[in-house]
Order: structure tokens, then C-alpha cells, then sequence
């Protein structure tokens, strides 16, 4: 896989994800699936999205004891997804028992990342309210590191991190990086952002991009901004 733009496909219903992807034409673009509409629709919208020729980032953060990870990843692997990914703060243990629950029986399985910090979460509160010492950074790095001593293929990292991950975990570690902005945009919720430009320039693999695609007055106008700055 090359560098792409995932558009982030968080809608409640459905209707709303196909009447979004109807406005692209024959154009299929690299899709995230995240909570709020798997939980809505349930895995059938998974593969009803494969079927009209999606690539699909399941992102559903799995977060548990090594076994449930196992047993879960064993199921979503069933569902074709090209991306899938877990919380790295779930350890070594749990990273490990993902990948075995993932590979199907002929040894194939989607590409695994794990989640280093969320891009909605700042220095103070990593240190305040979740009580991870150390500067964001060096705990990032060192997260991501461990991810990859695990056998994950890449981290979920915010563009400001991209190009330190790949020093410490070699350029062929994916970083998949949420929080891309335009720079004539709002933040949102978001903390650590930069632009689809500026992703490109850090080293991102892949950037995700949600409202500024999704909420866009014309989407298809806002994909094709991300594609030239990040893509060609």
C-alpha cells in the first residue's frame, strides 16, 4: 500500500455512509469505519462496503485482556478489512494474542496498528488526568516501539509524531495519522493537527480525515483537496 487518504465515515446510519458515497461516482475512495456506525449497522456494512470496492479501516480500538483480543480479532478477520487496530497501551501480551487471533488459517490477515495517544489528548492530560509520566513524545515513540517489537505493522499517531516514529521503528512502519486539518479550518476536538501538506511533509503514511471531508459543502471538492496535497 502506497500513501492514501482514509476518509473518516462516521455517520449513525446506513443511509447517511451510502447516500455520502454515492456523490463520489465510480470513485472509491479508502474508507474508515469507526464505532458509531459499525454498532449502528453491525459487521454487514463492512461487507456490503467491500462489495461496492471500498478498502475499509475498521477502526474499533480493541482494548482487553490478551484472550477476548484473540478471540475478537479472530472474527473481524473474517470480514476482509484491509486495516484493523487495538490500544497499544494494552501491552506486549495483548498485541501478540491480536495477531494470532487475526491470521486466518492461510496465514493472510489485514494489516494491524495500534493506537499510540489519541490526537484529542494534550501533554496535560496524558500527565494530569491519565498520570503517564514523561514528555507525549518520548511516550509515542516509546508506545510505538513497543508495538512493533510485537510484530504490529504501524501505529494510529498524529502527523507531529510520524517522522519520529519512523526514526525510532524504521520507514517501513505505518503511521496512519488522524487530527489533519486545512489551515482554513477549525480544530475541533482535536489537539495535536496539521494540515494534509504538512502530514505529507512529516512523513505520514496515510492521514484519516473526517468533517473536513464529510461536512464539507462539496465533499468530493474537499477528497480531491486532500489528494493533492497529500497524495500527488
Amino acid at each position: 500500500m502506497g500513501k492514501d487518504v482514509i476518509i473518516a465515515c462516521d455517520f449513525s446510519s446506513k443511509e447517511q455512509v451510502m447516500s455520502f458515497l454515492d456523490r463520489f461516482g465510480d470513485v472509491k475512495p479508502f474508507i474508515k469505519i469507526g464505532m458509531e456506525l459499525y454498532f449502528a449497522e453491525g459487521p454487514d456494512i463492512v461487507r456490503e462496503l467491500k462489495a461496492r470496492g471500498h478498502k475499509i479501516f475498521l477502526d474499533l480500538k480493541c482494548h482487553d485482556i490478551p484472550n477476548t483480543v484473540k478471540k475478537t480479532m479472530s472474527v473481524l478477520s473474517r470480514l476482509d478489512v484491509d486495516i484493523t487496530n487495538l490500544h497499544a497501551s494494552g501491552g506486549s501480551a495483548m498485541m501478540k494474542a491480536a495477531l494470532e487471533g487475526l491470521t486466518r488459517p492461510d496465514g493472510t490477515r489485514p494489516l494491524l496498528i495500534a493506537v499510540t495517544q489519541l490526537t484529542s489528548t494534550s501533554q496535560e492530560v496524558m500527565n494530569e488526568e491519565l498520570k503517564i509520566a514523561g514528555d507525549i513524545n518520548d511516550v509515542i515513540s516509546s508506545y510505538a516501539l513497543n508495538a512493533k517489537d510485537s510484530g504490529v505493522d504501524g501505529v494510529v499517531c498524529s502527523p507531529l509524531e510520524a517522522g519520529k516514529i519512523h526514526d525510532v521503528c524504521g520507514s517501513g512502519f505505518l503511521t496512519v495519522t488522524p487530527g489533519v486539518r486545512f489551515d482554513d479550518a477549525s480544530k475541533g476536538d482535536q489537539s495535536r493537527i496539521a494540515t494534509p501538506a504538512r502530514a505529507k511533509e512529516l512523513g505520514s503514511d496515510y492521514i484519516v480525515v473526517g468533517r473536513p471531508i464529510t461536512a464539507a459543502e462539496d465533499p468530493v471538492a474537499a477528497y480531491e483537496r486532500c489528494v493533492r496535497e497529500f497524495v500527488d
